[in-house]
């Protein structure tokens, strides 16, 4: 695979989207909740002031773990904005997250095991819908290639509509499930928190991106389309604070099954 400029684009510049999207969350809960919140930069100062503080790992494994989720994820984008197979992307999306599981793992304590356990559940929760994904897209396009798929002559969502609204409901349970303790990350700090957060911000860069798949004939409509599946996902975080994460976790599977399989059925039934 080789470096040009869009894989080098996304390299610097989904972490800045990424922190101003995290900032912009923060500021759009805050005003939902009727508080003043955080400045918009508040991510960077924050990552920043954890790369200055001392790394204190539990186990030899944790950084390693945790350097290799946050390589897993970046390759995962550059092999997307490079146009390359859609497949490949998501098996490495999939991998990258193991590695934080297998981190949080070797930490030992009570909240990172029930905190890695949430993370696998999460994960299958996910990746099904970007395999169910790359499987519409390529009985619209008969391509996996991303370059193919953008070159697409007509905005995609027409065609998978129930597959976009599957996207953007997982979206929600990867970028916006916290809990009161957050087990996820309790037993990391310093350095290895802040690459935590940076592949976070990679992970929202790339999810956006597979939504702005389904209007990518179209720049201005795909960016529009991103920008508002990323402003949904917020604004029914902070609607449906109540509602119990277990629920929406555990209706992860036959919502998305039934809107993703039913849309490409139609599609297999229309064009076979």
């Amino acid at each position: 695979m080789k470096i040009g400029f869009p894989i080098l684009l996304y390299l610097v510049g989904a972490p800045i989207v990424g922190g101003l999207l995290a900032g912009f969350d923060r500021k759009l809960t805050a005003c939902l909740q009727g508080r003043a919140g955080p400045p918009l930069l508040q991510p960077f100062y924050d990552i920043c002031k954890l790369f200055r503080k001392e790394n204190s790992p539990i186990c030899r494994s944790q950084d390693f773990c945790i350097w290799f989720f946050l390589m897993g994820i970046i390759f995962t984008g550059a092999l997307f904005f490079s146009g390359g197979n859609l497949l490949l992307v998501a098996f490495a999306f999939t991998l990258g997250n193991i590695f934080f599981v297998l981190a949080e793992y070797g930490v030992g304590s009570p909240h990172s095991f029930i905190g890695a356990q949430r993370e696998l559940i999460r994960i299958a929760a996910c990746v099904p819908v970007i395999f169910f994904s790359a499987i519409g897209f390529y009985m619209v396009t008969r391509s996996f290639e991303i370059n193919a798929i953008l070159a697409f002559h007509k905005p995609i969502i027409v065609f998978l509509p129930g597959v976009f609204l599957s996207l953007v409901y997982i979206m929600d349970i990867k970028l916006h499930i916290q809990e009161t303790v957050d087990g996820v990350t309790a037993g990391f700090s310093g350095k290895a928190l802040a690459m935590i957060e940076a592949a976070r911000w990679y992970e929202t860069v790339i999810l956006l991106g597979l939504v702005y798949l389904f209007c990518a004939n179209k720049i201005v409509g795909g960016v529009l389309l991103s920008l508002a599946a990323f402003f949904t996902v917020v604004l029914v975080d902070n609607i449906c604070a109540r509602v119990k994460r277990q629920m929406v976790i555990s209706l992860s599977w036959p919502v998305t099954f039934v809107l993703s399989v039913t849309n490409i059925s139609v599609l297999f039934y229309l064009y076979k």
